[in-house]
């Protein structure tokens, strides 16, 4: 199917999954009734009950010095003016005795999703939701331990974990001014925990909306192909830092940040993926990562990408 498919099932109000890669070049759709027959689960439920459990995960870290290579090279590309904030990425690989059925069963997230025995996301970050005639984005920047003394103080006045944010937020604004009118930032910066593992981390989020009238749902694929990839997992500006990802991260994100989402026929929810851990040929891996800037610190980057390979 094509995101122009997703205007005609919007059209007939019809309920659909879809599931898309990274590069928005991949597109699955699954009607409600074939959900069982393709292998696929999913749950998207922002007042879920957290269920407790052991963090099965085992992980053997990229080495620091890989890393640091891949960040001093985005380093000199912010310097040179081809990007200024950008996702750095990296798949980790992990060790667990449990299926992707399993791991998808224990785990609490927002928006929760198992693509049949080839990856399972749990993500609590929105990418967007469109209810009557209004269009709202979440984008969420800026992590920090919840453990560490006034967390939340040190996250909102943190000078480098301010610029990332608002260089997203002016970018989801920009995006979200492509397919709507009256484009403003209702909430900016507030902070929500998130039970991560072992430790509980702490978020940054803002919240923008636009104006998509009552036909919106006759251009829901256009509308969603207008946004992707999504701002919050590339960067700013889009174009030439979806460029720098592929030539630095050297390796194939595939479904990690794409975007999965459910339209009912009146509403449509959309999640960004990632949380994420995918079966390879040579076992599982888990893909994580965080925005980078000329501020930031590369060791404190290192430790926020394995900060984020866990089972929530």
């Amino acid at each position: 199917m094509t995101f122009c498919d997703l205007n005609s099932l919007g059209k007939e109000r019809k309920p659909f999954l879809f599931i898309t890669d990274f590069k928005a070049q991949t597109l699955k759709v699954i009607l409600p009734q074939d959900l069982k027959k393709e292998d696929v689960e999913f749950q998207i439920d922002e007042n879920y009950s957290y269920v407790k459990h052991k963090n099965y995960l085992k992980s053997t870290p990229v080495s620091f010095k890989n890393y640091q290579k891949k960040f001093n090279k985005i380093i000199n590309k912010i310097k040179s003016g081809e990007t200024y904030v950008l996702n750095l990425t990296q798949a980790t690989k992990i060790e667990t005795q449990l299926s992707l059925k399993e791991i998808y069963s224990l785990s609490n997230a927002h928006y929760k999703l198992r693509f049949k025995d080839k990856f399972v996301c749990f993500s609590p970050e929105k990418f967007i939701q469109i209810d009557e005639d209004r269009i709202h984005a979440y984008p969420m920047k800026g992590t920090i331990d919840a453990s560490i003394n006034d967390a939340k103080e040190k996250i909102l006045a943190d000078a480098k974990e301010m610029a990332e944010h608002v260089m997203i937020v002016d970018l989801l604004r920009n995006d979200l001014s492509i397919v709507s009118t009256n484009v403003k930032v209702e909430e900016f910066r507030y902070v929500t925990e998130v039970q991560a593992g072992e430790k509980n981390l702490l978020q940054v989020s803002s919240h923008i909306s636009g104006f998509v009238g009552d036909e919106w749902h006759e251009k829901m694929g256009t509308i969603l192909e207008a946004l992707l990839p999504a701002g919050s997992i590339s960067g700013t500006p889009k174009k030439s830092t979806l460029q720098i990802i592929e030539e630095v991260e050297a390796y194939d994100r595939g479904f990690f940040s794409g975007v999965f989402g459910y339209y009912d026929g009146q509403k449509l929810d959309c999640g960004v993926m990632i949380r994420f851990i995918e079966k390879t040929n040579d076992g599982y891996v888990y893909k994580s990562g965080g925005g980078v800037t000329l501020d930031s610190n590369v060791l404190s980057e290192y430790h926020e990408l394995l900060d984020k390979i866990y089972l929530p």
